[in-house]
């Protein structure tokens, strides 16, 4: 029996368990938040501005601490209990939206609040997103990985873009103030089901060693594992052409004055086909990984991304663009499973996260110069050019896919 073969095997016989499903649950909650946050800022903001640069910066703020907080993020799940540091995080992302509803109140809400809270809350999300990923080997068996991934992609992806954007539009059509509230509760009842989880999740220290230390180290290794270089590159540019079209796709979809002429709720619902797509495309993964191989169902990934990014560039028609969506969130989330599973069995327990935060450093740190860049192109070339140049740079990737064979992935991953 082959190393794949075994360990579906595997995968199959034994049940993923009762602490993992604890963990399942609060990604649920902490996604479904995330993802009525997520739409209720940019809403919210439009209502201020219709700078396209304006209206980019709210996700280039959000997203940059992946660029300068990843690193010490990864070196922290590597130091603390993985389980009490997403508590915190969570913690932190249930009083800000708390605080700006606060603001609002006071009539004292300006888009420069906006800023602040998206920043802060980007803060708790890297601390939180890296220790949940470097906590699951720690949850379920290294051969449960690819099918525990895509269980929480499925939860994950279903209330982040299926559930919470159509609700936050909702939300911000009734009222600003509900618009934060929600999120901050779904994030404190997520921080009750993170109580649940049993046992300790601190990986044990031979040595005291600084903090630099301990992120060089992560640095060299990730540096050092082509396939996951290789990965990283890949997805980094991936993340920084879909920033850059998201960043202020919501100006050529809502409103009056914009292509497509969508509500608020309408534009919601649009997201939502990434999302229905991503819900099947998390159950296919494991099935794909085994039938197509890894290296075709990422090179298949990377051609569909370019569709998913570039389409508003050929169409304005919602049910096209939302077939591109449906079919980019099946592919995209099989290179998600794919990737964050070889990751996950490739680095050592003691240096994952720093190995998450590095990869990811490569990977997110893009998000804040994709959103930038997003704003700039389309205040200079106009919104369709933009979304044009972004499915071109996307495709361009193709060109790396000879460095991912197959013999290549399975070589790194048998060597872990």
């Amino acid at each position: 029996m082959t190393h794949s073969a075994a360990r579906a095997a595997v995968q199959t016989r034994e049940p993923l368990g009762t602490p993992y499903w604890k963990l399942w649950s609060a990604s649920g909650l902490s996604n479904l938040a995330d993802g009525v946050f997520k739409i209720a800022l940019p809403l919210m903001a439009i209502q201020l501005t219709q700078s396209p640069t304006l209206i980019a910066g709210l996700s280039f703020v959000a997203s940059l601490p992946w660029l300068l907080f990843a690193l010490t993020a990864g070196a922290i799940a590597d130091r603390l209990d993985r389980r009490k540091i997403m508590l915190v995080a969570n913690l932190s992302r249930a009083v800000l939206p708390a605080l700006l509803m606060a603001v609002i109140l006071l009539d004292l809400g300006s888009l420069w609040a906006l800023y602040v809270v998206a920043l802060m809350v980007g803060v708790a999300e890297t601390l939180y997103d890296t220790s949940a990923q470097s906590i699951l080997p720690q949850v379920v068996h290294r051969d449960q990985l690819s099918r525990a991934n895509g269980r929480l992609y499925a939860v994950e992806l279903t209330t982040n873009q299926f559930v919470g954007p159509p609700l936050g539009g909702l939300l911000v059509a009734t009222g600003v103030v509900a618009g934060l509230a929600v999120p901050a509760a779904l994030w404190l009842a997520a921080v009750g089901a993170l109580f649940l989880v049993p046992g300790s999740f601190r990986i044990e220290r031979m040595e005291k060693t600084t903090l630099r230390y301990d992120i060089a180290e992560g640095l060299r290794f990730l540096w050092n594992q082509k396939v996951l270089r290789t990965l990283a590159v890949m997805t980094g540019t991936i993340n920084f052409a879909t920033s850059a079209a998201f960043a202020v796709f919501v100006l050529f979809a809502v409103g009056s004055t914009s292509v497509m002429k969508l509500s608020e709720v309408g534009f919601g619902v649009l997201l939502t086909t990434t999302a229905i797509g991503a819900l099947v495309g998390s159950f296919m993964a494991e099935w794909a990984e085994k039938k197509l191989g890894r290296s075709k169902s990422l090179g298949l990934a990377i051609a569909s991304g370019g569709l998913f990014v570039g389409a508003p560039a050929l169409t304005d028609n919602p049910y096209i663009l939302g077939a591109f969506f449906f079919v980019g969130g099946v592919l995209i989330v099989l290179w998600n499973v794919i990737t964050v599973s070889l990751r996950q069995r490739i680095a050592p327990a003691r240096l994952l996260g720093r190995v998450n935060s590095a990869y990811r450093l490569l990977a997110w740190g893009t998000m804040p110069l994709g959103a930038a860049a997003g704003g700039l192109l389309a205040q200079w070339l106009g919104l369709q050019a933009m979304f044009g140049i972004m499915g071109v740079l996307t495709l361009a990737l193709l060109g790396l896919m000879p460095l991912l064979t197959d013999k290549a992935i399975d070589a790194a991953d048998v060597e872990s």
